[in-house]
């Protein structure tokens, strides 16, 4: 998080899946987060490489956060340990993008799932627009989540 508050500039977050990838981006000055899209390449390599091209399309500058899914008792399991091999990868492709001074966080995404899940069914969202829309806003909730940790500790 301390790396963080050294850059300046757009955050992307990115709740990572195996079958699709949320999304969501910063304004520049941190104060809200946005959901851009989910998706669906396939694999951590490719899924890696399309995470670079958006970061140039996105002027990230400020870093990247990954979704982290802890165990409700705090512990890490297979799928934390899958998000941490990604985060891993995504570092090696950024730096053969020349982004390698891209700091990668991984943030605790306990809940957000859960929080998006709640919001979806206040807005009646069904079926396949649902399955749409619950990665991207899973990959807000965890940026926004970053973004106001990061204010209180300036």
């Amino acid at each position: 998080m301390q790396r963080l508050l050294e850059t300046e500039g757009k955050i992307i977050g990115i709740d990572f899946g195996d079958k699709r990838t949320g999304l969501a981006v910063s304004d520049k000055t941190r104060f809200l987060a946005s959901g851009i899209g989910q998706i669906s390449v396939g694999g951590m390599q490719k899924t890696a490489e399309r995470i670079c091209e958006i970061i140039k399309e996105q002027n990230v500058t400020g870093g990247v956060v990954v979704g982290l899914p802890v165990n409700m008792n705090g512990s890490l399991g297979p799928r934390a340990e899958h998000a941490q091999k990604f985060a891993s990868i995504l570092g090696q492709k950024l730096a053969e993008c020349n982004m390698a001074d891209l700091p990668i966080v991984m943030m605790d995404e306990r809940m957000t799932t859960m929080v998006a899940s709640r919001y979806l069914n206040e807005t009646d969202t069904r079926g396949q627009k649902r399955k749409s829309v619950i990665d991207t806003l899973s990959a807000q909730i965890i940026l926004q989540n970053t973004l106001d940790k990061l204010k209180n500790m300036r």
